[in-house]
């Protein structure tokens, strides 16, 4: 890519790539160290395929996913409603409020509902899951 700052810069491919051609390969080489060592730190590939992690991941599913249809579906009928049954969504229940109205705030009232509803779930029966796990690897706190 063109540097625009510098419209009349010399510019190369090797510039571009941010590789530059090794200038002191002799030095590079008397001076060239082995790689240092990994961490030594959790064995993330096995976690993943053991069977608690599994077992983690499936309990989150279980939950996350309905939940996310169940809204997902109320979204919908909402806005469908408010596009094409205008007579509806316009009736008045008391004064101006009308249905539309109440369930335009169902819908703030639903997701303050699906959250608490998911953190209960998560201090019942993630939560318990995750510190056997972290226990499980040897994983201390952060």
């Amino acid at each position: 890519m063109p540097d625009v700052a510098r419209p009349y810069a010399a510019s190369n491919a090797l510039e571009d790539t941010g590789q530059m051609p090794a200038l002191f390969v002799r030095e590079r080489q008397r001076q060239s160290t082995p790689p240092p060592p990994r961490p030594a730190g959790p064995d993330f590939d096995r976690i993943q395929h053991g069977k608690e992690f599994v077992a983690l991941r499936k309990t989150f599913r279980r939950f996350v996913f309905p939940m996310s249809v169940l809204f997902f579906t109320w979204y919908m009928t909402f806005v469908l409603l408010a596009a094409y049954a205008h007579d509806f969504m316009s009736r008045k229940v008391w004064g101006e409020v009308n249905v539309g109205i109440l369930l335009g705030l169902g819908q703030f009232a639903s997701t303050i509902l699906i959250t608490i509803a998911y953190l209960k779930f998560a201090n019942k029966r993630l939560d318990p899951k995750v510190e056997a796990l972290r226990a499980s690897v040897g994983a201390g706190e952060r």
